[in-house]
């Protein structure tokens, strides 16, 4: 059975220049079983309530302002399954949980940046669900349950988002060997302990009980899409861990 996946994206420049975690997620990806469709819980598609995404020919959405040229000319031309969206919207009702199909919504960075890495063809169909970031943790959480079946289906469930986020506080001029301030560091560690411990009622309450919630993610929705992956799996492992650009958590986790 597939796991489900958390993926910190970072920047969209990750698509040009992979450093560290670009590898380890074409690494991940070979070791995974081929899958039949990808579902991805994107942090950069906000929404008041769930939404699919159903075009069976989603484009590549550039949305995102100020970077190199060649970053636009990147396509990742992978077909969408309306089928898997029906699917999404079925399992989410017996949940007691209403979707609704969006026919026209683009893949957004935190979708085709990572996948571009992980499956460079574009040859798995892709479907993304929106995410209902005012509604916090606990409505990821019972997402991912209700979608955890799939998994058994041959769909790959990811959440993109980062495990930590402030832009505001982030050094673009810094190398790869340099040091993340305590402050991520501190946090991204005590979010990790309480995934090897599974401590829900610790990580849903995260905002409150983390050392440093609101310095790392002034607002939450790039975190939320973790929730949505421990939700659809189990056993949590560490894939890779690392920063870039100072205080940017780019680790990747799986749940089997």
């Amino acid at each position: 059975m597939l796991p489900s996946l958390f993926i910190s994206h970072g920047s969209p420049m990750l698509a040009l220049r992979p450093a560290a975690s670009g590898p380890a997620l074409a690494r991940l990806a070979s070791t995974l079983p081929r899958p039949s469709a990808i579902l991805v819980v994107s942090a950069h598609w906000e929404s008041p309530q769930l939404q699919v995404s159903s075009s069976p020919r989603p484009r590549t959405w550039h949305d995102f302002q100020g970077f190199p040229d060649a970053l636009y000319q990147l396509q990742y031309p992978a077909p969408g399954q309306p089928q898997l969206a029906e699917r999404v919207i079925q399992l989410l009702a017996e949940a007691g949980l209403a979707c609704f199909s969006d026919g026209q919504r683009p893949l957004d960075h935190g979708a085709w940046v990572p996948l571009s890495l992980m499956y460079p063809l574009a040859d798995i169909p892709v479907v993304q669900l929106s995410l209902p970031s005012a509604a916090g943790p606990t409505l990821q959480s019972r997402v991912g349950r209700a979608l955890r079946s799939l998994r058994g289906e041959d769909v790959l469930l990811i959440g993109s988002g980062s495990i930590t986020h402030n832009l505001a506080e982030l050094d673009w001029q810094a190398g790869p060997s340099s040091t993340a301030p305590a402050w991520a560091q501190t946090f991204r560690d005590w979010m990790v302990d309480r995934l090897q411990d599974d401590n829900e009622a610790a990580l849903l309450d995260y905002r409150r009980q983390a050392p440093h919630a609101a310095r790392n993610h002034p607002s939450d929705e790039h975190l939320l899409p973790l929730f949505f992956a421990r939700g659809a799996g189990e056993q949590f492992q560490i894939e890779y861990q690392g920063f870039s650009e100072g205080a940017l958590g780019m680790d990747i986790y799986s749940f089997h």
